[in-house]
């Protein structure tokens, strides 16, 4: 998979990940780029679209999935991080929603043009989804869920030609973290990162020096081999 010539949408596009991937792909010479936010934005580049899409909200994600002809690369970035402790059951429900089920409502909804593309997903994630960080246990949460979810995607969809990535980064300097007094990454670098990931064919992606250290020893540990392991049992199954 390469950007060039590709069409591309972007989820969360208006600001930090999202936006630095968007204009990551025009950099790559993406044929169309789909920019998918709550509230359109424009964009000087005529190859971007704007796309009206609040990933919790079913007609919209039909809406956007039926305006959209053909698509070869789905970016879900969209996604909400609040700090808590647990105690509120309504903040684990809303990163459930946006991170979970949006990522997956807005994959359901494309599905049908990827596998047409035989193209590829990507779910931006994060390293929390490996090991919680306590200040925000409920987007750990949620995020352990989407990378769980993923993994089963990419397992089931193998058949089809579709390809599933896993971005993994660590702290960035976005909105989100922006008064953790810690190191960060820029979004350009880590939206370029996810990029290559993508165009190498790396089923989890670690684009910054904090998940990159980790890399070699997921790739080649007992949890990666089991993930294998795992999805082999599908080929008992005859397709269908």
């Amino acid at each position: 998979m390469t950007i060039a010539d590709r069409t591309v949408l972007v989820t969360g596009a208006n600001r930090g990940i999202g936006q630095a991937l968007v204009e990551e792909a025009l950099r790559r010479g993406a044929k169309r780029v789909y920019a998918a936010t709550r509230r359109p934005v424009a964009h000087p580049d005529e190859r971007v679209t704007p796309v009206t899409l609040d990933v919790t909200s079913a007609a919209q994600v039909r809406a956007a999935a039926e305006s959209v002809r053909s698509l070869d690369v789905l970016i879900n970035n969209a996604g909400v991080a609040l700090p808590d402790d647990l105690s509120d059951p309504s903040i684990l429900e809303q990163h459930l929603a946006v991170n979970l089920f949006g990522t997956y409502g807005v994959t359901q909804a494309f599905l049908p043009l990827l596998t047409r593309s035989r193209g590829a997903i990507v779910n931006v994630l994060s390293l929390s989804a490996l090991a919680t960080v306590p200040i925000t246990p409920a987007y750990a949460i949620s995020k352990a869920a989407a990378f769980s979810l993923s993994q089963s995607l990419r397992a089931l969809l193998k058949r089809q030609g579709v390809t599933v990535h896993a971005a993994l980064p660590g702290p960035v300097d976005t909105d989100m973290i922006r008064d953790w007094d810690i190191p960060k990454t820029s979004p350009q670098a880590v939206a370029r990162a996810i990029v290559d990931g993508v165009e190498n064919g790396e089923d989890e992606i670690f684009p910054d020096p904090m998940s990159a250290a980790l890399a070699e020893s997921w790739r080649t540990g007992a949890v990666k081999a089991l993930e294998r392991q795992n999805a082999a049992l599908l080929d008992a199954v005859p397709a269908t």
